[in-house]
């Protein structure tokens, strides 16, 4: 699925969602969020602090929010039900860019074996679009952080996304393949043989944040929210090696700051 057809997606979404609020009287909230993006993959090494602050791109996402507490329809709250004073749906459509080295031990200065030189040489990125929804809980009444009778909620988060993936792995020693196909032993470290992807691809993701929200004004809040994403797929970084040390799927951290607006 291409990028078009993903925001073509989410428009329809949110279509659904504004012909729901005809049926029902829900009312809206859009936003958006940005922040680093810590990209956990077969580049690097595992548990390994210098890896991890090196292998972080940037995000951006675009969200809306139904909001069950309050009826834009009569301008009026919901009835107080549990689920609608503790509760949003909220969809997003997310982008973010990680550029990849490998860090660690093994490609220490004093590490002067090929194997060494082909890891310091090897490079990648990954673009990944993602489209999805989740389940917010507000431990909080809703109704009254939306009052002012208190200015902080926190909440936790849990559900799934549609991603786009497309990643790239070159090597400053030369291509990654030979003639034949076979990955190249002159550029390829051995552990990596026939273990890289150039082509774009999708996959399935489980969602989980924790967050809070910081009352600005009566029809405007602050988010940061902290959030970790499982893909289905180890291929999101373009690696895949089939070593003992490969034991998971790709997985991200992201850290993002968001603004956003009560539309009615």
């Amino acid at each position: 699925m291409n990028t078009r057809k993903l925001l073509l997606v989410f428009l329809l979404i949110l279509f659904a969602k504004q012909e729901l609020q005809a049926q029902f009287g829900f009312s809206h909230e859009i936003g958006v969020i940005a922040g680093p993006v810590v990209f956990y993959s077969d580049f690097g090494q595992r548990y390994d602090f210098e890896t991890n602050i090196g292998n972080v791109g940037i995000g951006i996402g675009i969200i809306h929010y139904m909001n069950f507490s309050y009826r834009a329809d009569c301008n009026c709250y919901t009835r107080d039900r549990y689920f609608n004073d503790h509760f949003k749906l909220r969809s997003e459509l997310d982008y973010h860019v990680t550029n990849f080295d490998h860090f660690g031990e093994w490609v220490e200065p004093d590490k002067t074996s090929l194997f060494a030189d082909q890891l310091r040489a090897m490079k990648g990125k990954s673009s990944v679009l993602e489209l999805g929804a989740q389940l917010e809980y507000f431990p909080l009444s809703i109704r009254d952080f939306a009052a002012g009778q208190y200015r902080v909620a926190p909440f936790i988060s849990l559900g799934a996304h549609y991603v786009w993936y497309n990643p790239q792995v070159t090597s400053e020693l030369g291509p990654l393949e030979i003639a034949d196909g076979t990955s190249n032993p002159a550029s390829v470290p051995f552990k990596y043989y026939d273990s890289f992807q150039q082509e774009s691809a999708s996959t399935w993701a489980v969602v989980g944040s924790v967050g809070i929200r910081y009352k600005l004004s009566v029809v405007s809040d602050l988010m940061l929210d902290s959030r970790w994403t499982y893909y289905a797929s180890n291929w999101v970084d373009g690696l895949n090696p089939d070593v003992p040390e490969n034991k998971a799927n790709d997985w991200t951290y992201w850290l993002n700051v968001g603004y956003i607006y009560y539309l009615d």
